[in-house]
């Protein structure tokens, strides 16, 4: 968006009056009048277009733009399927725990009414999540010692116990507990502590004038071995975004939508046993990352949980990514089998 100002100014010249003095006669005396000169001189200025922090997409709303991150931890059991808003958040993180995964959707830009199902946290979330400085937590509880560790961290703590009935809690009948918990986000944000702010940006985003950089390689797509899931990411040109499947079915929303961002990052991390898997994400490691038809591979980087991801490509670039929703799979190592393009996935085992 440009805005264009017009300064007008006037150049006035001085008047120069010359008295010429003849002696002894009758005087004579010119003088010249004044000239006026008017320019106009244009100038240029480029305001920053306003976009969502989660997403580098434009603003829409701008009463969204200082409400903070909100991350729900969503169950991913197959009792639990299809789940409620996995279409609507802005980055999603994928966990593994016992022997299967849970997701963590940060909601911000927008929300879901309802939200779930709803399961309980990890220590593994507070690491995580903690760039998104001071997030709303919502989640079902946890052990003693998890739960103890959380609300001791800098996750605001919108567990069930806390916030059920301001935070539109419910059982929703048509599923079966524990994977049947469900919540609103329209109520849960009314819940923010005072002093709640947006949070930073967690990716670098291209714009529309960015070649793709020459590490950047044609993809048809991703399958990943995540803990008793079998994720797959197939590259669908005709929307631009990655389309994903679990277990070789279409991961769909309760409105039979299926799963689709622009974005897949796949970070290798460390994980240990603390009472569950726990990932590392301080360090560093390797990354896949999946944009615009292109795997860029590269590394990350993070000493502070406080501060997000750096992605750098294999030449120290940051890594940019397509304005829109991201998917992160927070994923072992050597468990990445990248399609090559004119390969059909089928063809493509996973590791």
């Amino acid at each position: 968006m440009k805005n264009r100002t017009l300064i007008f100014g006037s150049i006035v010249a001085t008047s120069l009056l010359a008295l010429a003095a003849c002696g002894g006669s009758s005087g004579s005396s010119s003088s010249t009048e004044s000239a006026v000169v008017e320019t106009t001189v244009v100038t240029e200025t480029t305001i920053p277009e306003i976009v969502n922090p989660l997403t580098g997409l434009p603003n829409t709303d701008p009463s969204t733009l200082t409400r903070p991150a909100m991350v729900v931890k969503i169950d991913n059991h197959p009792s639990a399927r299809p789940q409620l808003g996995i279409n609507q958040a802005d980055i999603i993180f994928e966990e593994n725990v016992e022997k299967l995964t849970r997701l963590a959707a940060v909601f911000q830009s927008e929300g879901s009414d309802p939200v779930g199902p709803i399961r309980s946290g990890r220590f593994q979330d507070i690491n995580l999540l903690s760039s998104l400085i001071k997030p709303l937590f919502v989640w079902s509880g946890g052990n003693e010692q998890v739960s103890a560790a959380i609300k001791k961290s800098d996750l605001v703590d919108l567990s069930y116990t806390v916030a059920n009935k301001d935070g539109g809690f419910a059982r929703d009948s048509d599923r079966s507990a524990p994977h049947n918990l469900i919540a609103e986000t329209t109520k849960l944000w009314t819940l923010s502590p005072e002093g709640s702010t947006a949070p930073p940006a967690q990716f670098s985003y291209r714009s529309a004038s960015d070649a793709a950089p020459a590490t950047a390689k044609p993809t048809a797509g991703v399958k990943v071995s995540m803990d008793g899931v079998k994720v797959q990411w197939d590259w669908d040109a005709t929307t631009g975004e990655f389309l994903r499947l679990q277990d070789n079915t279409p991961d769909v929303d309760t409105a039979d939508v299926q799963l689709a961002v622009p974005n897949v990052i796949v970070l290798e991390v460390e994980y240990t046993n603390q009472y569950s898997p726990t990932s590392k994400t301080l360090g560093g490691g390797k990354v896949y990352v999946f944009t615009n038809g292109s795997l860029i591979e590269g590394t990350w980087e993070r000493t502070d949980r406080l501060k997000p991801f750096l992605l750098k490509d294999s030449s120290g670039a940051v890594i940019k990514l397509t304005p829109g929703q991201t998917f992160v799979e927070v994923a072992r190592a050597a468990k990445t089998a990248v399609v090559p393009v004119g390969t059909n996935p089928d063809d493509v085992k996973f590791l």
